[in-house]
Parts: structure tokens; C-alpha cells; sequence
């Protein structure tokens, strides 16, 4: 009892120092920011109201600020940066630091991310999006500063020439959300600390509104309801990979690299092609290219694909098969925490090496993945109730031998499968053979 309890105390004082922590961090890039005066902080009114004085487009940096990700690149762009600086003085910048009371409607994008840039004039038709990320805390391959100039540049352009792209920039508006404003979906209304403002007076932290909470509350309802997460929503902002393309994160939307066998390649689409448009919505970033895929509908034959070649524009059909957003990897997502508690019981799985299942014996076939870890507390405990531990070989799950990944896993649970079901799955562990049941939940 004497070690649990002081078990119980370090976790408490262990959360305690990094909610404290948390809120130091909050507070200061305020008192930063503010002093400086060349942001106009968390308030979107104010911004709008400049830009229909001055006539200067809108620049809306989303920073999620507890997060780590991307910290470098929010770092160069809130400071001096030489070359985007001046671009920066041809907008009215602001900075958002939470989603409370955030316009979805407007602002809609990859919640899973921690950086996402607006380009927008103040009557809100957006000239486009910046901020990718494809791995928990490496952004590189996807977003350069050289790359957000080059954004930057083409909205300013299109500022420029409004409104002969008016017709072109109405779809990168999408349809409208179920609900407005984030603390109006029911799992985060349910919760009293969310409002639509930061609640600086008191615990700033907790009243905070994180952009992947909004993400959490969309699919909760889902699975509250116990309905199938529909695909778009499970796989959101597909990265380009998941055609097949390499893109250059210094430039707007240039190839480097097609792989093979991809929709990218069946197309005819070549290393060094700039891709100009797609569906006919210009193109400023990677960020635009995803905001095109995660809106095709499943009845989308092909995406038609403008691009420029050898100082030549060739208009392309981009087939995209059925189940192309499978494969995407969203294993890095902050979303695959809530996942792993409807679907996996809070267990953490992957895939067996060749060599591992070489050891073992096993056969190179069916699925084998090995158990990498297992939740300790709350819903995130079910599996380990259950009974399974770490290092656990799962070779079976509802009579499966096919779910290969635990990204398979997830999506079988979630879309197959309901709160409350229990799923017959398969282990080895010390070379025998046992049989667990792994609980469906909420």
C-alpha cells in the first residue's frame, strides 16, 4: 500500500510540474509576442478589421504551443527570418495560439497537426495553406522556410491579381462543419473548463482547446454512436506519398521523386513536373495538395493534375483506386492515442522483422505483430486486464490473419467492429500459443 501510494504521489507531482511548465510556456510567448507588436495575438477580429483598413491580405499562423513539433520552423517564422521577413511586412500577421471559438467553417485543416498556416484576404476566400508534417517531431522532409517564402509569395501574387482566380479559390472553402466553433462539439461541451476564449485569469492551460482535440471529438461521436469512423475522417489530409509523389519542400508543389507502381506513376506523372493545379485549385504548398486529396469523394474517378514540364503545361488524369487512402501512414498522428483505446485496448503493436519471424519460425505470410507496449491506466488499461503483455507475438484478431499493421488493426476496429464487442485474438508468448479476448470500446 506504502508503494502505491508513493507511486500515486510522484505521478501527481510529475503531472503537476508539467501542467506548470505548460502554463509558463503559454504566458511567455504571450508577454514575447505582444511586446513586439508585429503580431496582432489570438485575435482574429482585430486582424480582420486591419486588413479591410490597410487592404493587405491575412496571414493566420495556428500554434498549438504545449506541442514540441515543429517548434524550430514557428521559432524562424514569430523571429527575423531575412528573407521572410519583408513577406511577412506585406501581411497583417496573427498569431493563434488555441481553437477556442475557432471559425470551422473557414479554418478547416489537418488537426493533427502543431504549425498550419492561412493565406486569406479579410472577406475570407483563402489563397491558400502551409504547414505538413508526416512523422511525430522530423518535419524536414516536408516543410522548409524556403518553401513557406515561396507560399507566401504566390498569395501575395494572388492578392495582386484578385479577383480574376475568384472562381478558382471558392473550393478551397469546404463544406460547412456539423458544428461551428470546437467547444460546441458535444464531447468537449460536456467538458466546463472550454469556452470560446482562453481563460487567462485562471488555469490558462486546462481552458486551452488543443487543435487535435477537435480531430478526438469528431470521431468520439462516431464511435459514441457506435457508428463505422468513415475513412475520410480516419485517414484525414492524406499525404502525397499515398499517391505515390516526393514533392520538394522548397518549392510550391515541384516533384521530386514519383515512386513506382503508384496512382503518381500509372498517371504519367514525371520527376521535376510543378504542379500548378489540381481540380483546378492553384497550388501554393504541399498543404494545398493534401487539402485537394482529403476532399475527393469516393466517387472521384480522377483528379485532373495541371502542371508545367519543361516550360510546357499538360493537363493529367490522376486515377485514384479504391483504398488509396489506406495508404497513408497516420501512425504518427496524435489521433492514434484515441484509437488505440477504442480498438487496441491502449496496446501499442508492430509489425515482426524478417528476422524476428525467422527466430520464431514463422511463416513469412500472415500477420505477426509484436506487442511493443501496453496502457497502465483508465481505458488505455483494457488490454493489459485482458491480459496481454509486452512482447506478446498477435498472429490472429477476430479470426484475421491479414491485419498486418497496427494501423490495419485500428481501422478494423473502428470500422468493423463496436463498443462493447470483444474480439477473439491470438498470441504466442514463450512459444506457446493463447487465446485473449480484446475489448471494443468508446
Amino acid at each position: 500500500m506504502a508503494i502505491l501510494l508513493a507511486t500515486f504521489l510522484l505521478a501527481c507531482s510529475t503531472v503537476e510540474a508539467q501542467v506548470n511548465e505548460r502554463t509558463k510556456k503559454v504566458l511567455a510567448d504571450r508577454a514575447k509576442i505582444t511586446a513586439e507588436g508585429f503580431w496582432i495575438y489570438n485575435d482574429l477580429p482585430a486582424a480582420f478589421e486591419q486588413a479591410r483598413r490597410n487592404g493587405k491580405p491575412i496571414l493566420v499562423v495556428l500554434r498549438c504551443l504545449p506541442c514540441e513539433e515543429c517548434v524550430k520552423l514557428d521559432d524562424e517564422v514569430v523571429d527575423h527570418d531575412p528573407v521572410i521577413r519583408p513577406l511577412l511586412e506585406q501581411f497583417v500577421c496573427v498569431r493563434v495560439v488555441s481553437t477556442n471559438g475557432l471559425d470551422l467553417s473557414l479554418f478547416q485543416f489537418d488537426t493533427d497537426q502543431s504549425f498550419a498556416v492561412f493565406m486569406l484576404r479579410d472577406e475570407h476566400t483563402i489563397y491558400g495553406r502551409f504547414g505538413t508534417r508526416s512523422h511525430r517531431t522530423d518535419w524536414l522532409g516536408d516543410v522548409s522556410m524556403l518553401g513557406f517564402a515561396e507560399a507566401l509569395r504566390g498569395a501575395l501574387e494572388l492578392h495582386q491579381t484578385w479577383p480574376t482566380e475568384k472562381s478558382a479559390l471558392i473550393s478551397k472553402i469546404g463544406t460547412p462543419p456539423q458544428y461551428a466553433r470546437p467547444e460546441l462539439l458535444p464531447s468537449l461541451q460536456q467538458r466546463n473548463e472550454y469556452s470560446s476564449k482562453l481563460n487567462y485569469s485562471g488555469d490558462v492551460v486546462k481552458s486551452c482547446i488543443h487543435c487535435h482535440q477537435i480531430g478526438d471529438a469528431i470521431r468520439d461521436e462516431f464511435r459514441s454512436a457506435s457508428e463505422p469512423i468513415p475513412e475520410k475522417i480516419l485517414y484525414p489530409y492524406p499525404h502525397p506519398k499515398s499517391i505515390g509523389l516526393i514533392l520538394d519542400p522548397t518549392t510550391r508543389g515541384t516533384i521530386r521523386e514519383v515512386l513506382k507502381a503508384s496512382p503518381a506513376e500509372n498517371a504519367g506523372l514525371q520527376n521535376g513536373d510543378q504542379i500548378l493545379r489540381m481540380q483546378g485549385q492553384l497550388i501554393l504548398s504541399t498543404a494545398d495538395i493534401q487539402w485537394v486529396l482529403h476532399n475527393a469523394s469516393p466517387q472521384d474517378t480522377a483528379i485532373q493534375v495541371l502542371i508545367e514540364r519543361e516550360q510546357t503545361e499538360q493537363t493529367i488524369d490522376l486515377v485514384l483506386p479504391e483504398g488509396w487512402r489506406q495508404n497513408d501512414d497516420i501512425s504518427w498522428r496524435v489521433s492514434t492515442w484515441g484509437l488505440r483505446r477504442m480498438a487496441s485496448g491502449g496496446m501499442r503493436l508492430d509489425p515482426l522483422s524478417d528476422e524476428d519471424r525467422a527466430a520464431l519460425q514463422f511463416d513469412p505470410g500472415p500477420a505477426a505483430m509484436k506487442v511493443k507496449s501496453v496502457g497502465q491506466y483508465g481505458p488505455h488499461a483494457a488490454a493489459k486486464k485482458a491480459g496481454f503483455q509486452v512482447g506478446d507475438i498477435v498472429t490472429e484478431i477476430d479470426g484475421r490473419t491479414d491485419l498486418r499493421s497496427e494501423t490495419d488493426l485500428l481501422e478494423y476496429g473502428v470500422t468493423q467492429l463496436k463498443p462493447g464487442d470483444k474480439v477473439t485474438v491470438t498470441v504466442f508468448r514463450d512459444g506457446e500459443k493463447r487465446t485473449l479476448l480484446l475489448p471494443m470500446q468508446k
